[in-house]
């Protein structure tokens, strides 16, 4: 049986132009690469709160200005996934990773060095 997941992704980017990725862990889908912060929506939670929830969680960061900047569909093995990307420009806190991550601040021509899955890779093509 097919699951299906409605996740929110905080596309996080700093006045500095650097865009926030942390690595997937060890024992999680596809460990070791790279991704923008963010997880499932939970119970009736609409998909703005969730972003906030999971950036707040994962990284200590608290979102003040954001706007949804893509969204779609994306279907692994037996992972039917509705990702919701949000370009947060403005936010407070010091990045850290709260659940053990490394994490990195990445200018938009770096993001090409780094291994993502594949459903961010549109994404990332649609910031330039």
């Amino acid at each position: 049986m097919q699951k299906k997941e409605t996740i929110s992704i905080a596309i996080v980017k700093n006045e500095q132009q650097q865009f926030l990725i942390t690595r997937r862990q060890k024992g999680q889908h596809l460990a070791g690469k790279w991704e923008f912060p963010g997880g499932k929506v939970e119970g009736e939670e609409s998909l703005e709160v969730a972003m906030i929830r999971e950036l707040k969680e994962e990284v200590g960061l608290t979102a003040i200005e954001y706007t949804l900047f893509d969204s779609l569909k994306f279907q692994y093995d037996q992972l039917a996934l509705s990702l919701n990307f949000f370009l947060v420009n403005n936010f407070t806190g010091e990045a850290k990773g709260l659940e053990g991550q490394e994490l990195k601040w990445v200018s938009l021509a770096e993001l090409d060095n780094y291994e993502f899955p594949k459903a961010n890779i549109s994404v990332i093509k649609k910031l330039s």
